[in-house]
């Protein structure tokens, strides 16, 4: 199939873009691909540390210098599909930093091109990926993703690797949980943890690789938190954060604000204080609209504690 062909397909032929480290109107192989994936993995890992309004410029520019490179370059059919795959890698990442910095249109968009160029490339786990990230972006707003959820299972199939598998079944997980559904809830975290059973040695991609133990256990305490089942919630947390680094400022601080959650359900109104106490510190600065909303949705249910000094002392300091 010839290269613009592809583009057409994914919908990325109107993006441009520059890519220093290449020369357009060269030969692609796979040595490029690789050197694209490596790249890619390396601007991944900005996410760990920082917030979409700090990161979602660099995706952007990585992704557009990509479809640049390929709109202006040579390659093979099978390069073509493997650069798609790198597209879509990229295309779901910039997504992510878009959500996470607020621009929920932005971020559809960029969920739809993922989507499209992992259909083209023929790859069921991006394909699968691009669908989990439009889910967890629908149950984030006011929207159900359930259906797109479970769609997403269904296109990666059961031949993707295990983290994948896991990945995904834990986005349903957490799409039933926030429609209220706990039967399907338990049932999904229930296949994650099969998928992720024993699959370590079986490496999977990249994208896919800080899927692991702990990543299910803050899955399985933030379901249980959000369907106000705290004495299920607060163990999976406190374990799964005890040794959490506080550099991941933005992830601890969100996990902090469904522990924090847990225990006001739990009746424990001074400790979920302390809890969200940590969130606000680790949230300062974060470039991520995140953490800000989660804990601003959290002072509103303590406010009615604020006799108590604890209380009263959280929501003086988050003004």
């Amino acid at each position: 199939m010839e290269r613009r062909r592809f583009l057409a397909a994914s919908g990325l032929a109107g993006i441009v873009g520059v890519l220093p480290e290449q020369n357009a109107g060269s030969r692609l192989g796979h040595r490029e691909v690789a050197q694209l994936r490596l790249r890619s993995s390396r601007l991944r890992r900005l996410d760990d540390v920082l917030g979409g309004a700090d990161t979602r410029h660099i995706y952007r520019t990585e992704l557009d210098g990509t479809v640049r490179l390929m709109r202006h370059a040579s390659y093979s059919e099978a390069t073509g599909r493997l650069l798609l795959s790198v597209v879509s890698e990229l295309a779901q990442q910039a997504g992510w930093a878009a959500f996470d910095a607020g621009d929920q249109r932005e971020a559809t968009t960029l969920y739809r091109r993922a989507y499209e160029a992992a259909r083209e490339a023929g790859d069921r786990a991006l394909e699968g990926n691009s669908l989990a990230f439009l889910a967890y972006q629908q149950v984030s707003s006011t929207a159900s993703g359930v259906a797109t959820a479970m769609e997403s299972c269904r296109t990666a199939g059961s031949d993707v690797p295990p983290t994948v598998r896991g990945l995904l079944h834990e986005r349903r997980a957490w799409a039933h949980a926030r429609a209220g559904e706990a039967k399907e809830t338990e049932a999904a975290l229930a296949q994650a943890e099969e998928a992720l059973s024993g699959g370590f040695d079986h490496p999977g991609p990249e994208w896919a690789s800080w899927v692991d133990g702990r990543e299910l256990q803050i899955m399985k305490g933030r379901c249980w938190a959000e369907l106000r089942r705290p004495l299920r919630a607060v163990p999976e947390l406190e374990t799964a954060l005890a040794d959490f680094d506080d550099a991941q400022a933005r992830d601890k601080a969100l996990y902090l604000s469904w522990l924090a959650h847990a225990y006001l359900d739990a009746g424990e109104v001074e400790q979920s204080a302390k809890v969200i106490g940590r969130a606000i510190d680790l949230s300062a600065g974060v470039g991520s609209v995140r953490p800000r909303q989660r804990i601003q949705t959290f002072l509103t249910r303590l406010h009615p504690h604020r006799s108590l000094e604890p209380v009263a002392d959280v929501l003086h300091r988050a003004g």
